[in-house]
């Protein structure tokens, strides 16, 4: 089996990666043409997967990619997804985010129609909710550019399914957080400020909303149940989620008890990290892919907060006796 995965060195892509080469794949990725590369997070399967130079902006390279690799599966795990980048730079984010799925969706029909699609679809596409939990048919409300791209990329998913007959699928994930989850994501903000702050390298913690409430889970368990959508006889749409909410308080209150320390005495109130129109509050539904699928997420919210905080503790350290290191030799000493 051949698997094209887009965003293999974003945090889905790397673990989706992880699961392929274990069930035996040919795993190939698209990355971005740059003078920095960022494969940190693929950096241990390096020698064992394939990088492809593509865009989801540019359509002959998805052409050229897909006509080489005739895959069998493609996930489309790429995305602009920070959401408040998406209200800076709305356009990119239309174009990548959303575009950029039809544009995909165009190579396959064109060079392997018989391959199965998974688009990565997000929970910020029910934004202000019409019902609680949310479930595969909850009406959308998208609330920041980002969530109505991605509603864009779900509903062209459904109709080149419906058109065309493609095996397309879409993952509707909540929110899955991970010690490789970027640095500008709420629960690595916090998980790695706490770790500079336990370390005296930082004493505050600037938050926003700390009353917003999301479903979160742990990538790991997601990406499987990606994988798991492309095994079924019949191609369809899932709401990936673990049913129980968190605020944004009870994320710096887990993360900060990690390590012992009151949480209290370190968060600082930022106005200027409200955003525009705030998604109050996301709770998924996920009983269609519990009975269809035969899934359910295997990580708690509070060992997944412990798994971050404990990573960055790590790494906050590590990089700091490189600093010394670093420091010492420069100054003539061993």
């Amino acid at each position: 089996m051949r698997a094209l995965i887009t965003g293999i060195t974003g945090q889905d892509g790397s673990y989706m990666a992880e699961l392929l080469l274990g069930k035996g794949y040919e795993v190939f990725g698209i990355v971005r043409r740059s003078s920095v590369k960022k494969f940190d997070r693929i950096e241990p399967l390096m020698d064992r997967i394939e990088l492809m130079e593509g865009d989801l902006t540019d359509q002959s390279s998805l052409d050229s990619i897909i006509h080489a690799v005739q895959p069998d599966e493609v996930y489309n795990l790429a995305a602009q997804s920070f959401v408040p980048v998406s209200w800076n730079q709305p356009v990119l984010t239309g174009d990548v985010t959303g575009l950029g799925v039809i544009r995909i969706l165009e190579a396959i029909r064109q060079h392997q129609p018989k391959a199965k699609f998974l688009q990565a679809s997000s929970s910020e596409m029910f934004g202000k909710v019409r019902e609680t939990p949310q479930t595969e048919k909850t009406p959308f409300y998208p609330r920041s550019p980002y969530g109505v791209a991605k509603v864009f990329g779900h509903y062209i998913t459904v109709n080149y399914r419906e058109s065309y007959g493609m095996f397309a699928c879409s993952a509707m994930g909540f929110n899955h957080e991970s010690p490789r989850r970027g640095m500008e994501f709420v629960t690595r903000k916090v998980t790695h400020q706490v770790a500079k702050i336990k370390c005296g390298l930082a004493n505050k913690l600037l938050m926003g909303n700390l009353d917003a409430k999301r479903d979160w889970g742990f990538a790991g368990d997601y990406v499987r149940a990606m994988w798991m959508m492309l095994q079924q006889p019949q191609p369809d749409d899932y709401v990936l989620a673990t049913g129980k909410t968190h605020s944004v308080r009870e994320l710096v209150e887990v993360a900060f008890a990690a390590v012992g320390l009151d949480w209290k005495k370190y968060v600082e109130m930022d106005p200027k990290l409200i955003r525009p129109a705030e998604v109050d509050f996301l709770c998924g539904d996920a009983t269609k892919a519990r009975e269809k699928l035969g899934w359910q997420p295997e990580v708690s919210f509070e060992r997944l907060i412990k798994m971050m905080v404990e990573a960055d503790m790590e790494a906050v350290q590590r990089a700091e006796h490189g600093y010394l290191a670093t420091t010492a030799m420069r100054g003539g000493r061993s």
